[in-house]
């Protein structure tokens, strides 16, 4: 009974600490997801002018990344002129003038969060986050003891949860 006992303290304490330690970053990763959701709006995004010289002689796709344009099409060529949606690309001197939608610096940074790759700074912060919600999800078990209608009402949905979620993943 005592390491029962001492284990749902531990996962108690643990939970709650460790809540308020990440609630500010689970603020900054809800915002930031919202506005991932809706990242193919313009919601929120101001344009900016860009007028820079890049390497010369690139292909459309070579364009795209450099200018960091996803699905790039050239629409028309004059000359040694690309034109494309967002501008045009000069492949004789590498003159680039194009558009782009962007967020606000702050909001730009903070969706970068999500996409994040392990060579990214920020990857040490998404990994202990990721670890951190996942022992947030086994400690919810010891929050009420097993024998109260609160757990038995609250695995009906965690279930719910997870068929609900698979569900959607399938569609």
């Amino acid at each position: 009974m005592d390491k029962i006992k001492d284990t749902r303290s531990f996962m108690r304490i643990t939970h709650r600490y460790l809540g308020y330690f990440l609630a500010g970053i689970m603020a900054i990763y809800a915002v930031s997801g919202v506005l991932l959701v809706y990242r193919d709006t313009g919601f929120l995004k101001k344009e900016k002018n860009y007028d820079k010289v890049i390497n010369k002689n690139l292909d459309e796709k070579a364009l795209g990344k450099e200018l960091k344009i996803k699905n790039l099409e050239i629409e028309k060529t004059e000359g040694t002129v690309l034109k494309f949606k967002q501008g045009t690309y000069d492949s004789s001197t590498g003159q680039a003038k194009y558009t782009k939608k962007e967020l606000p610096f702050l909001l730009d940074k903070m969706t970068k969060l999500h996409k994040a790759q392990s060579k990214d700074t920020l990857s040490p912060l998404n990994t202990f986050f990721g670890i951190s919600l996942f022992f947030f999800v086994i400690s919810s078990f010891w929050m009420f003891n097993l024998k109260t209608k609160a757990f038995k009402r609250g695995m009906i949905f965690t279930i719910a949860g997870v068929v609900i979620s698979v569900l959607l993943l399938m569609i």
